[in-house]
């Protein structure tokens, strides 16, 4: 079984649980999730199942897209709504639709952020959620990430009250943390917010119309029809140069060879090399060698 499972986590469930419940629905142990999702957020978590895990990290370095629901007037010790309360403003607040999407524009970009406290960053060989959860406050490193669009859902023309929400959608890079997003968003409003709720509808070329709940994929194994739910790896690797394998390096690509560097490589970071359309090598340009290209990842067992 290889192949790449749409899944739409649901809420309350880790995604290390996904992988656990899957391995078990498939009964296959080779299952690997590309990018955790917080157990209280719903959404689109590509699954690789057999030789699709070689390319799990090219998954969970694609772009995703979020829709959150963001709380003005306080701010938490998880900067979500689970989190116990840090500060309050409970003071009248009022905005028009204009002074919320500027604030929204200032936020659009490439900006930093510092991972929050809850979250599983490594800092000094540890998970920041253990430090958090043994009480202690530990230096975290400031990170650039891009925000390609951040849209406002509310068609309202004003935002009033002790504690405002409103919706967004948010298309970013890899690494963003929503819920220092949302925090940042109310820094810019000038007051303290959390993350008050979350759903990722994409994630690279996945989409929620791809997917399939936990409960779904197994009523589709017990009819014997995988079939209906695996996408090839292909699929994954749509976003980058196919070239068909021709005669002159057959031997070369099937023995993952170095070769001169293909022109694409100018302009893509990963061309796709196949037969008949199934992909067999993924290719690099070297790290040290500039006029020379290099296999990444190799899938010679697929059907």
């Amino acid at each position: 079984m290889n192949g790449i499972l749409p899944l739409w986590k649901e809420r309350g469930m880790t995604s290390h649980d996904c992988v656990f419940k899957l391995r078990k629905i498939l009964k296959t142990k080779k299952v690997g999730h590309t990018g955790t999702l917080d157990p209280g957020v719903e959404g689109v978590l590509p699954i690789c199942i057999g030789q699709a895990t070689r390319i799990a990290e090219y998954l969970t370095d694609t772009g995703k897209t979020y829709e959150a629901v963001i709380s003005i007037g306080r701010t938490t010790t998880t900067e979500d709504a689970e989190g116990e309360t840090v500060a309050q403003d409970e003071t009248f607040k009022s905005w028009n639709r204009a002074q919320i999407l500027q604030a929204l524009e200032s936020l659009t970009g490439e900006i930093e952020q510092t991972p929050p406290m809850f979250s599983a960053v490594k800092v000094n060989g540890k998970r920041l959620y253990e430090y958090a959860r043994a009480g202690q406050t530990v230096e975290r490193p400031t990170r650039k990430i891009t925000i390609y669009e951040l849209e406002l859902l509310d068609d309202a023309q004003k935002f009033e009250g002790e504690e405002v929400h409103f919706s967004i959608r948010i298309k970013c890079s890899k690494g963003t943390y929503i819920r220092t997003l949302a925090v940042q968003i109310g820094e810019a409003l000038g007051f303290p917010a959390h993350m008050h709720e979350l759903v990722r509808t994409a994630s690279g070329t996945f989409t929620k119309e791809n997917c399939l709940t936990l409960a779904e994929v197994a009523e589709l194994m017990e009819a014997g029809q995988s079939q209906q739910f695996l996408l090839p790896v292909e699929y994954a690797l749509s976003d980058y140069p196919y070239i068909e394998i021709t005669a002159d390096i057959e031997k070369q690509i099937f023995n993952g060879q170095v070769l001169p560097i293909h022109a694409l490589l100018k302009e893509h970071d990963k061309i796709v090399y196949g037969v008949a359309g199934r992909a067999f090598a993924v290719y690099i340009a070297h790290p040290t060698k500039l006029d020379q290209m290099k296999p990444d990842k190799m899938f010679p067992e697929l059907d």
